[in-house]
Parts: C-alpha cells; sequence; structure tokens
C-alpha cells in the first residue's frame, strides 16, 4: 500500500470517528428530547463529568505525538509500514477517547440537560478529533 493510501484510509477513518463520535446526539435529542428529563438533578453533575472527560484525552494525545514523530523519522525505510500501523493504532484509541464527550452529552439528553451544554461538550470532541488529523507534512 502506498503512502498516499495510507492517508486517504486514516482521512477516512477520522471521517468515521466524528460520525461516530457526534451522530448520537441527534439521535438521542430526536428520539428522547421532547420530555422532560428522568432525573433533572443529575444533568450538571453529569456536564461537569462529560467536560472532565476531556482530561482523559491528554496522555492519549502524546502517545498519538510520539507516534507521528516517529512515523516521520522512518519514511522511506523498510520500517515504514510498521510505523503506519502503529500509528493508526494508537491514534484509534486517542480518537475514541476524544468521542467520548459527545457521548455523555447524548446520555445527557435521558436527564434533561439543556440543549446549550450539550453542544460545547459536542464541540469539544470536534476539537478533541481535529487534533488527531493526519498532518499535511507527514509523507
Amino acid at each position: 500500500m502506498t503512502r498516499s493510501e495510507v492517508k486517504r484510509r486514516l482521512a477516512l477513518a477520522w471521517w468515521q470517528y466524528l460520525a461516530v463520535g457526534l451522530l448520537p446526539l441527534p439521535v438521542m435529542a430526536w428520539a428522547f428530547g421532547g420530555g422532560d428529563g428522568l432525573i433533572p438533578v443529575l444533568a450538571m453533575p453529569l456536564f461537569i463529568a462529560g467536560a472532565a472527560t476531556m482530561f482523559l484525552s491528554l496522555p492519549r494525545f502524546g502517545a498519538y505525538k510520539r507516534a507521528l514523530i516517529a512515523t516521520s523519522k522512518v519514511l522511506g525505510t523498510p520500517e515504514e509500514p510498521a510505523a503506519w500501523i502503529e500509528l493508526a493504532r494508537v491514534r484509534r484509541m486517542a480518537m475514541l477517547f476524544a468521542c467520548i464527550p459527545a457521548w455523555v452529552a447524548a446520555l445527557s439528553v435521558l436527564v434533561g440537560l439543556e440543549a446549550v451544554p450539550q453542544i460545547l461538550l459536542a464541540l469539544s470532541t470536534l476539537v478533541l478529533l481535529y487534533l488527531y488529523r493526519i498532518p499535511r507534512q507527514l509523507g
């Protein structure tokens, strides 16, 4: 597989994780957003917990940056395919953790969290996922 094909697959995976991260919120809002929350007292603690989950992705971002640097160092060598595989593995785990705030926002529909905090949690997922795009300089 050529380098451009690998980058194309990684770009497609990014879009897939964007959909996996953000689609549950509008689906939950459509399905369950019409009525009152089940336990409205949990709305604010759930928002705080969702905002705190952003910090779970910090160690994963460091691992991603290290894998990115390692991949850039071995471009054009026989170790390049293994470096791309490792980068994809580390990035996949990091993007899963980046999706957690939006998933918490989707769950918060059930407890009656307002739309603005839900949007803030979804935006935090979007920003975190943006950090995991493959830079143009790589390859």
